[in-house]
């Protein structure tokens, strides 16, 4: 099974159905989420295993792709997509493209910081807060507008 992104942000992943004995009790089970099914689980930005389900559903939408590899060039525009996206009202991803000479660069240095985890998105956050003025995001609001970002490139 594949991993959804839905339009929240949030990820459909699959999850391995924990093994039961038959005298176990049943009313320990975790709350199922609307938008998942038995078998998957919703992960919402800055939860645990987020980043990593964000770069594996990354990876789904173009299976044939080369590792991202991060230029100087690309992580400058991509820092500058997302901080524009982060300081725009409707958080408006179109726009903050439409401004920079190279997405796919952009596009290939946030894959970069994706794979990278937790960590990689925290210093990316901080990078982006020194180059282009202000507080850093935390990692989970920055991870967000990564997948929309990318989501929007893979349009």
């Amino acid at each position: 099974m594949d991993i959804v992104r839905n339009s929240d942000g949030t990820l459909v992943v699959p999850v391995e159905a924990e093994r039961q004995h038959a005298d176990d009790a049943t009313d320990g089970e975790a709350e199922a989420s609307p938008d998942a099914s038995p078998g998957t689980r919703v992960l919402h930005p800055g939860e645990g295993g987020y980043d990593e389900a964000l770069a594996e559903w990354d990876r789904q939408q173009h299976p044939d792709r080369e590792v991202a590899v991060s230029t100087a060039s690309g992580r400058e525009e991509a820092m500058a997509v997302v901080h524009a996206v982060a300081e725009s009202e409707d958080h408006a991803v179109a726009p903050a493209l439409a401004a920079i000479s190279d997405p796919e660069a952009s596009g290939e240095a946030l894959r970069h910081v994706l794979v990278g985890g937790v960590p990689s998105v925290d210093a990316f956050a901080h990078e982006v807060a020194e180059a282009e003025g202000g507080e850093p995001l935390p990692a989970h609001q920055a991870t967000k507008i990564i997948g929309e970002v990318l989501g929007e490139l893979d349009k």
